[in-house]
């Protein structure tokens, strides 16, 4: 057979099961998905949707974009996150890097870490299209502002985020964008990412320019100018560290904070279990709880996904997550990540 007619037939057949998809999602009746079970202690989970992946597909050097799609969907802005409930269970975040306008679809981006939890490793290997997934959220914790300029500073797949807010900037807004990584062909949205910045964007690939020039990208900001940083430890520390006065700093970390393991041990109550615990140095909450209460929900164990949020009845608590809200932190804290600043916490538990 011609190659150009069994090209023509394989790309018939993909554009076939990519209708048939779509249907499926408009024919279910599925949308949205009752509240998760709720864990054995703590609140309950937010609620969830169960959406259909349509494409999974490599658009750099370790990274995938998926696109889950339904009906009804939930708006967001730029910043927002997903929680993606994996098969196996595991909860991991990932940004959402598509259109805000597009109410029937979700699209985020994963990159591979091999030397990670699984989490990644369980998208790219064993997630496909035709599957159905759980959602929860979206949340924004790193929404885009209102301000007079804007420095975006973007470490690999930390472009995700900040891809939204770019599309979203009005015309004649003052901004300038580095985008750096290992080599370019890892970076994924490179091309659309050019696109939208032209002579704004300065891209630093780490195999062809070294280190990025932070100092430069900084210097003589406006006065109030918003400084947007999504990226590794080392990038954001950089970034925190030559900040300059008067510019105001929008973090989004991809692992918690260096501190989130303590140097003093403390006491922790379980009201309801009528125990007392003892939360060592190096260690935290929720090792703590669990040996006493195994079933204990967790997740991320990162204080980003609130799976182990729990209500916190006597106690200054030492917040270390990224997540929780100021209403949310004065009554509850994430135990995987967040201690004790006094001697003693009492957990409604």
């Amino acid at each position: 057979m011609p190659k150009l007619r069994t090209a023509a037939l394989v790309a018939g057949a993909a554009l076939l099961a990519r209708r048939s998809l779509r249907r499926r999602v408009q024919a279910s009746p599925l949308w949205p998905m009752p509240a998760l079970d709720p864990p054995v202690s703590g609140r309950p989970r937010s609620r969830a949707l169960r959406l259909l992946l349509t494409a999974h597909e490599t658009v750099a050097d370790g990274v995938v974009r998926l696109r889950l799609e339904g009906g009804r969907l939930p708006a967001w802005e730029p910043g927002a996150h997903l929680d993606l409930v994996l098969p196996s269970g595991l909860v991991r975040q990932y940004s959402l890097c598509g259109d805000p306008a597009d109410t029937s679809s979700y699209t985020v981006a994963a990159r591979l870490v091999t030397d990670g939890r699984g989490g990644s490793r369980e998208v790219h290997e064993q997630l496909s299209e035709g599957m159905e997934l759980q959602v929860r959220g979206p949340r924004n914790r790193f929404p885009l502002v209102e301000a007079p300029a804007y420095v975006f500073v973007a470490g690999g797949i930390g472009i995700t985020p900040i891809l939204p807010m770019l599309r979203a900037l009005p015309d004649g807004t003052e901004w300038r964008l580095l985008y750096a990584g290992r080599t370019r062909a890892s970076m994924p949205f490179l091309e659309e990412v050019r696109g939208l910045a032209g002579n704004r964007l300065t891209v630093a690939a780490g195999d062809e320019d070294g280190r990025p020039d932070l100092d430069a990208l900084l210097a003589d900001l406006p006065e109030r100018t918003a400084v947007y940083c999504c990226g590794p430890q080392g990038l954001t520390a950089a970034v925190e560290e030559r900040l300059p006065e008067g510019a105001t700093l929008h973090l989004e970390r991809f692992a918690p904070r260096a501190d989130a393991v303590g140097t003093t041990a403390f006491e922790v109550e379980l009201r309801r279990s009528g125990r007392t615990l003892t939360v060592p140095a190096g260690s935290t909450v929720l090792a703590a709880v669990r040996r006493e209460l195994p079933d204990t929900a967790y997740s991320c164990e990162q204080g980003f996904c609130g799976t182990c949020q729990q209500r916190v009845l006597e106690g200054e608590i030492d917040h270390r997550d990224e997540l929780l809200t100021a209403e949310e932190r004065a009554g509850s804290m994430l135990i995987c990540v967040s201690r004790c600043r006094s001697d003693r916490l009492v957990l409604d538990m």
